[in-house]
């Protein structure tokens, strides 16, 4: 066990630790056996706010390798903006450092930008991808997202994350700066050619909602880009249909039902 891991025993075996990669110290936690599957927090967001529900379903058939990016919940910040570009190299850098050369990876929202980076920059890195409620152009964003995220202030960001991160880290000077990057990361995204989707090979499952802050039709346009996928549109709100923190739970199965529809999916065979 590395120095940095904490190592606790409750009814899945969990890791936690820290992973010096380009520059910052990345915070990660590892749950279950099987096949590692690597999860990829939303913007603004930990691993428990956006994973909190639906990861111990997971974690029953994987072991799930779950991260905090840049700046956000345990891993410290570094004197430069965010990207989707740098997170994929530094999610790519903590697999390496975990001796995992290949794995499944599971975005959600800009973790699955950041996931279409990981596997477009790193071929090789991943046996099968899942993106939840990403995008790769900005018109595939609801009307007025981008007008309103210009007005946006951190007193617009949910509660729930906002706690979440103050928990971790009660500064409120980095979690303005979270914010801050977050912000302008979306404000100055430019979009990215359709030809990046399509030399996605491996088999992709895309997941989005009919309430989303993505459009339903563009979900649709990434499955008809990237060949080797699947497309599911379930009932809710962004994340709703992973139980992320900043949703109300409505009851109901959903979250069930999305992992099982993820874990059927990495379990079964390549449609090539």
């Amino acid at each position: 066990m590395l120095p940095t891991e904490e190592k606790n025993l409750t009814r899945q075996e969990s890791i936690k630790g820290y992973a010096p990669v380009n520059g910052i110290n990345m915070y990660y936690e590892i749950h279950g056996e099987g096949e590692p599957l690597v999860l990829i927090h939303g913007g603004g967001s930990t691993i428990q706010t956006t994973f909190g529900r639906i990861l111990p379903l997971l974690a029953m058939n994987n072991k799930v390798i779950a991260v905090e990016l840049q700046g956000h919940g345990h891993t410290n910040d570094r004197d430069a903006p965010e990207s989707f570009e740098q997170d994929a190299k530094d999610v790519a850098a903590l697999l390496g450092h975990l001796r995992i050369s290949k794995a499944s990876v599971f975005g959600f929202s800009n973790g699955g930008n950041t996931a279409i980076q990981l596997v477009t920059r790193f071929p090789g890195i991943a046996d099968k991808l899942i993106l939840a409620s990403a995008f790769y152009k900005r018109e595939g964003m609801i009307p007025g997202f981008f007008e309103g995220m210009k007005e946006a202030t951190l007193d617009v960001m949910p509660r729930v994350l906002k706690d979440a991160f103050l928990e971790i880290n009660p500064d409120s000077n980095k979690l303005q700066a979270m914010f801050n990057k977050d912000k302008a990361r979306m404000l100055e995204f430019k979009d990215w050619e359709d030809e990046l989707l399509r030399s996605i090979k491996i088999p992709t499952l895309i997941i989005s909602s009919d309430h989303d802050v993505i459009l339903p039709a563009h979900a649709v346009t990434m499955s008809t880009l990237i060949a080797n996928s699947s497309l599911a549109i379930l009932p809710g709100l962004h994340g709703a249909y992973i139980g992320v923190a900043e949703v109300p739970e409505t009851g109901g199965k959903i979250i069930e039902l999305t992992a099982e529809l993820i874990n059927h999916f990495l379990n079964s065979e390549d449609r090539r």
